[in-house]
């Protein structure tokens, strides 16, 4: 890791889920951090579903408006930022997110995603005739993204409560080290 960085925040990547959203808000409770999910931010800016932007403006509209939010994050200070499962794919957000935050990725098996998401509504991306490939398609295409994380956790067999504590510890750790 780069000493120059400050890392004021803490963003959460990786495929949905994975657990970002309740890891999320846990870690942000035991650091008193604000908790972000932009997803939910930009749902709430725009009035509008993500699957609802997809479905009108297309996926590329939708990543347009992460890179704007992810940008105007860099802002903040103690922050847990939680992001939407393709965010990362694109260069200028992980670049941006590791300016002011530790970048953690959660990971999990195909099977078990495909466990914890198989009966929520809201997943645009997973309204395929296969799904479950679906998933193993999109988990290796941005698999090389979410390997440039600071930390990667396996979430398969822990409860968010464990996950949580290690990347508080993870997090104190790093500033530690600045």
């Amino acid at each position: 890791m780069n000493n120059t960085r400050q890392l004021v925040n803490l963003a959460l990547i990786g495929f949905m889920g994975t657990g970002k959203s309740s890891v999320g808000r846990l870690v942000a409770e035991q650091l008193h951090f604000d908790y972000v999910d932009t997803d939910e931010l930009i749902q709430s800016r725009t009035s509008r579903t993500i699957t609802d932007i997809f479905d009108t403006d297309g996926e590329a509209a939708f990543r347009k408006l992460e890179q704007q939010l992810v940008a105007e994050l860099a802002a903040r200070k103690r922050t847990v930022i939680s992001t939407g499962g393709g965010l990362p794919a694109d260069p200028v957000n992980l670049t941006s997110l590791k300016t002011h935050a530790l970048v953690v990725c959660l990971w999990a098996s195909p099977e078990k995603i495909w466990e914890r998401v198989r009966n929520q509504t809201h997943r645009p991306l997973l309204r395929d005739p296969n799904p479950q490939s679906k998933i193993r398609e999109l988990l290796a295409a941005r698999e090389p993204f979410y390997r440039q994380a600071d930390v990667l956790i396996n979430t398969d067999l822990r409860s968010a409560r464990e996950v949580a504590q290690q990347i508080v510890h993870q997090f104190k750790f790093a500033q530690s080290g600045q």
